[in-house]
Protein backbone atom coordinates (compact mmCIF):
# COMPACT_ATOMS: atom_id res chain seq x y z
CA UNK A 1 0.00 0.00 0.00
CA UNK A 2 1.34 3.69 -0.77
CA UNK A 3 1.56 5.79 1.90
CA UNK A 4 0.18 9.28 1.88
CA UNK A 5 0.88 10.69 5.17
CA UNK A 6 2.42 9.52 8.51
CA UNK A 7 1.35 9.79 11.64
CA UNK A 8 3.52 10.14 14.97
CA UNK A 9 1.25 9.09 17.69
CA UNK A 10 2.19 9.59 21.60
CA UNK A 11 0.89 7.60 24.62
CA UNK A 12 1.66 8.37 28.34
CA UNK A 13 4.95 10.60 26.69
CA UNK A 14 6.58 7.95 24.44
CA UNK A 15 5.97 7.61 20.79
CA UNK A 16 4.90 4.88 18.60
CA UNK A 17 7.41 3.52 15.89
CA UNK A 18 6.72 1.38 13.00
CA UNK A 19 9.09 -1.65 13.33
CA UNK A 20 7.51 -3.08 10.29
CA UNK A 21 9.14 -0.93 8.13
CA UNK A 22 11.96 -2.77 5.59
CA UNK A 23 14.10 0.78 5.53
CA UNK A 24 14.08 0.56 8.92
CA UNK A 25 12.11 2.40 12.07
CA UNK A 26 9.88 4.89 11.16
CA UNK A 27 6.58 6.70 12.13
CA UNK A 28 2.91 5.16 11.32
CA UNK A 29 2.16 5.18 8.02
CA UNK A 30 -1.49 5.53 8.78
CA UNK A 31 -4.15 6.54 11.60
CA UNK A 32 -5.61 2.86 11.79
CA UNK A 33 -3.24 2.75 15.45
CA UNK A 34 -6.05 5.46 16.73
CA UNK A 35 -8.86 5.17 19.06
CA UNK A 36 -11.46 7.39 19.28
CA UNK A 37 -9.64 9.39 22.49
CA UNK A 38 -7.58 11.13 21.54
CA UNK A 39 -6.23 14.63 20.78
CA UNK A 40 -6.86 16.95 17.78
CA UNK A 41 -4.29 16.16 14.90
CA UNK A 42 -2.19 18.61 14.16
CA UNK A 43 -0.45 18.91 10.98
CA UNK A 44 3.56 19.33 12.24
CA UNK A 45 4.98 19.26 8.84
CA UNK A 46 6.33 16.35 6.29
CA UNK A 47 7.90 13.46 6.61
CA UNK A 48 9.95 12.42 3.56
CA UNK A 49 7.94 14.25 1.41
CA UNK A 50 4.27 13.16 3.08
CA UNK A 51 2.64 15.22 5.42
CA UNK A 52 2.89 14.12 9.23
CA UNK A 53 -0.13 14.99 11.62
CA UNK A 54 0.56 14.10 15.29
CA UNK A 55 -1.90 13.37 18.29
CA UNK A 56 -1.71 12.37 21.56
CA UNK A 57 -3.99 9.28 22.80
CA UNK A 58 -4.91 7.75 25.70
CA UNK A 59 -5.04 4.44 25.10
CA UNK A 60 -1.91 2.39 24.06
CA UNK A 61 -2.63 0.99 20.29
CA UNK A 62 -2.28 -3.08 20.37
CA UNK A 63 -2.39 -5.46 17.67
CA UNK A 64 0.20 -4.02 15.20
CA UNK A 65 3.63 -4.22 14.29
CA UNK A 66 4.67 -1.46 16.90
CA UNK A 67 6.66 -0.05 19.63
CA UNK A 68 6.35 2.61 22.32
CA UNK A 69 9.81 4.38 22.55
CA UNK A 70 10.62 7.20 24.79
CA UNK A 71 10.74 10.33 23.11
CA UNK A 72 14.83 10.57 24.22
CA UNK A 73 14.89 7.07 22.78
CA UNK A 74 13.82 7.60 19.22
CA UNK A 75 17.67 9.34 18.54
CA UNK A 76 18.72 6.30 18.56
CA UNK A 77 16.05 4.10 17.05
CA UNK A 78 14.88 6.10 14.44
CA UNK A 79 17.83 8.96 13.77
CA UNK A 80 18.69 12.48 14.56
CA UNK A 81 16.06 13.29 11.93
CA UNK A 82 13.44 11.17 13.34
CA UNK A 83 14.22 12.83 16.80
CA UNK A 84 13.51 16.09 15.78
CA UNK A 85 10.71 15.19 14.06
CA UNK A 86 8.91 13.57 17.00
CA UNK A 87 10.56 16.15 19.18
CA UNK A 88 8.87 18.98 17.28
CA UNK A 89 5.24 17.21 17.59
CA UNK A 90 5.39 16.27 21.44
CA UNK A 91 5.95 20.13 21.81
CA UNK A 92 2.72 20.99 19.88
CA UNK A 93 1.03 18.55 21.52
CA UNK A 94 1.48 19.93 24.91
CA UNK A 95 1.21 23.31 23.10
CA UNK A 96 -2.81 21.94 22.31
CA UNK A 97 -3.46 20.24 25.66
CA UNK A 98 -1.91 23.23 27.78
CA UNK A 99 -4.47 25.91 25.77
CA UNK A 100 -7.74 24.62 25.80
CA UNK A 101 -9.38 27.68 27.16
CA UNK A 102 -8.53 31.21 26.64
CA UNK A 103 -5.57 32.56 29.34
CA UNK A 104 -7.48 35.95 28.95
CA UNK A 105 -11.25 35.18 29.52
CA UNK A 106 -11.37 31.39 29.87
CA UNK A 107 -13.34 30.81 26.76
CA UNK A 108 -12.85 27.82 25.05
CA UNK A 109 -10.26 27.89 22.25
CA UNK A 110 -9.60 26.01 18.89
CA UNK A 111 -6.65 25.33 16.81
CA UNK A 112 -6.32 28.43 13.99
CA UNK A 113 -6.83 27.07 10.76
CA UNK A 114 -3.61 28.87 8.98
CA UNK A 115 -0.95 29.26 11.71
CA UNK A 116 0.08 27.62 14.96
CA UNK A 117 -2.14 28.91 17.38
CA UNK A 118 -4.60 28.39 19.47
CA UNK A 119 -7.37 31.29 18.88
CA UNK A 120 -10.02 32.57 21.43
CA UNK A 121 -13.45 33.46 19.33
CA UNK A 122 -14.46 35.72 21.73
CA UNK A 123 -11.45 37.91 22.99
CA UNK A 124 -9.40 37.19 20.43
CA UNK A 125 -6.54 36.12 21.62
CA UNK A 126 -4.34 33.72 20.05
CA UNK A 127 -2.18 31.74 22.48
CA UNK A 128 1.43 30.38 20.44
CA UNK A 129 3.85 27.49 21.25
CA UNK A 130 6.21 28.52 24.04
CA UNK A 131 9.88 28.18 23.35
CA UNK A 132 12.20 28.31 26.14
CA UNK A 133 15.68 29.71 25.05
CA UNK A 134 18.83 28.17 26.91
CA UNK A 135 22.35 29.44 26.43
CA UNK A 136 25.17 26.54 26.72
CA UNK A 137 28.63 27.45 27.33
CA UNK A 138 31.85 25.14 27.18
CA UNK A 139 34.69 27.75 29.00
CA UNK A 140 38.36 26.78 27.53
CA UNK A 141 41.49 27.61 29.63
CA UNK A 142 44.44 26.05 27.24
CA UNK A 143 44.31 22.43 26.68
CA UNK A 144 41.34 22.05 29.58
CA UNK A 145 37.40 22.28 29.31
CA UNK A 146 35.38 23.63 32.69
CA UNK A 147 32.31 20.77 32.99
CA UNK A 148 30.36 20.34 35.35
CA UNK A 149 27.61 17.91 36.38
CA UNK A 150 24.13 18.18 38.26
CA UNK A 151 22.69 16.01 40.28
CA UNK A 152 20.14 14.48 37.78
CA UNK A 153 22.71 13.93 35.71
CA UNK A 154 23.25 10.30 34.69
CA UNK A 155 25.98 8.72 37.51
CA UNK A 156 29.66 10.07 36.00
CA UNK A 157 28.26 12.58 33.12
CA UNK A 158 29.58 16.06 33.42
CA UNK A 159 28.52 18.32 30.51
CA UNK A 160 28.64 22.23 29.40
CA UNK A 161 26.93 24.74 31.74
CA UNK A 162 23.74 25.82 30.43
CA UNK A 163 21.14 27.73 31.77
CA UNK A 164 17.91 29.88 30.96
CA UNK A 165 17.31 33.19 29.27
CA UNK A 166 15.95 35.72 30.76
CA UNK A 167 13.51 38.41 30.26
CA UNK A 168 15.19 41.55 28.85
CA UNK A 169 18.31 39.65 28.79
CA UNK A 170 20.99 39.14 25.45
CA UNK A 171 22.19 35.54 25.14
CA UNK A 172 25.85 37.13 25.63
CA UNK A 173 24.40 38.41 28.98
CA UNK A 174 23.13 35.12 29.86
CA UNK A 175 25.72 32.91 29.17
CA UNK A 176 27.96 35.45 31.13
CA UNK A 177 25.49 35.65 33.75
CA UNK A 178 25.13 31.70 33.68
CA UNK A 179 28.89 30.71 34.23
CA UNK A 180 29.54 33.12 37.17
CA UNK A 181 26.05 32.00 39.21
CA UNK A 182 27.01 28.47 38.36
CA UNK A 183 30.39 28.03 38.61
CA UNK A 184 31.95 31.58 39.86
CA UNK A 185 34.20 32.14 36.20
CA UNK A 186 34.30 34.86 34.35
CA UNK A 187 34.56 34.16 30.60
CA UNK A 188 35.36 36.65 26.93
CA UNK A 189 35.71 36.11 23.70
CA UNK A 190 31.80 33.66 23.17
CA UNK A 191 31.78 32.53 20.07
CA UNK A 192 28.86 30.77 18.65
CA UNK A 193 28.93 27.24 18.01
CA UNK A 194 25.17 26.18 16.89
CA UNK A 195 21.75 25.22 18.78
CA UNK A 196 19.07 22.39 19.09
CA UNK A 197 15.62 22.44 20.00
CA UNK A 198 15.55 20.47 22.98
CA UNK A 199 11.89 18.95 23.76
CA UNK A 200 12.23 18.66 27.04
CA UNK A 201 9.63 20.41 27.18
CA UNK A 202 10.39 23.34 24.82
CA UNK A 203 13.66 24.71 25.09
CA UNK A 204 15.72 26.21 22.49
CA UNK A 205 19.41 25.45 23.35
CA UNK A 206 22.01 27.65 21.94
CA UNK A 207 25.72 26.70 22.19
CA UNK A 208 28.65 28.81 22.75
CA UNK A 209 32.20 27.96 23.64
CA UNK A 210 33.90 30.61 25.87
CA UNK A 211 37.83 31.70 26.86
CA UNK A 212 38.45 31.72 30.37
CA UNK A 213 39.07 35.52 32.34
CA UNK A 214 39.29 34.53 35.56
CA UNK A 215 37.77 33.66 38.80
CA UNK A 216 38.20 30.01 40.88
CA UNK A 217 35.66 27.41 40.49
CA UNK A 218 33.11 27.58 43.33
CA UNK A 219 30.33 25.37 42.46
CA UNK A 220 26.30 26.85 43.40
CA UNK A 221 24.96 24.09 45.55
CA UNK A 222 21.76 24.44 44.36
CA UNK A 223 22.31 23.89 41.02
CA UNK A 224 25.91 22.13 40.57
CA UNK A 225 27.07 18.95 42.31
CA UNK A 226 31.07 18.95 41.03
CA UNK A 227 32.86 21.22 38.67
CA UNK A 228 36.31 20.90 37.59
CA UNK A 229 39.08 21.62 34.44
CA UNK A 230 39.69 19.30 32.71
CA UNK A 231 42.43 18.20 30.17
CA UNK A 232 41.26 17.52 26.76
CA UNK A 233 43.13 13.70 27.19
CA UNK A 234 41.40 13.02 29.85
CA UNK A 235 37.75 13.98 29.94
CA UNK A 236 35.20 12.48 32.02
CA UNK A 237 31.92 10.53 31.01
CA UNK A 238 30.39 13.28 28.99
CA UNK A 239 26.53 13.46 27.37
CA UNK A 240 24.56 11.42 25.00
CA UNK A 241 25.42 12.14 21.58
CA UNK A 242 21.48 12.79 21.18
CA UNK A 243 22.57 16.64 23.41
CA UNK A 244 24.06 19.47 21.75
CA UNK A 245 26.29 19.12 24.40
CA UNK A 246 27.79 16.10 22.86
CA UNK A 247 28.80 18.23 19.91
CA UNK A 248 30.00 21.04 21.23
CA UNK A 249 32.66 19.58 23.25
CA UNK A 250 33.46 17.13 20.17
CA UNK A 251 33.83 20.24 18.17
CA UNK A 252 35.96 21.88 20.33
CA UNK A 253 38.22 19.12 20.55
CA UNK A 254 38.36 18.79 16.87
CA UNK A 255 39.24 22.32 16.59
CA UNK A 256 42.45 21.75 19.17
CA UNK A 257 43.78 18.89 18.07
Amino acid sequence: MQHTEYWIIRHKQQILIDTNNVLGPNFMPHADYLDGDHSEPIMVGYWQGLPCYATDTRSPPEGFAAELVPLRQVFGVAGPEAFAMAGRASQLIDWQLNHQYCGRCSHMTRLHTEEFAMQCDRCGLNAYPRISPAVMVLVRRGREFLLARSPHFKPGVFSALAGFVEAGETLEQCAAREVKEEVGIDIDHLRYFSSQSWPFPNSLMIAFTAEYAGGEITPDPDEIEAANWFDIDDLPRLPDPVSIARRLIEGALAEMQ
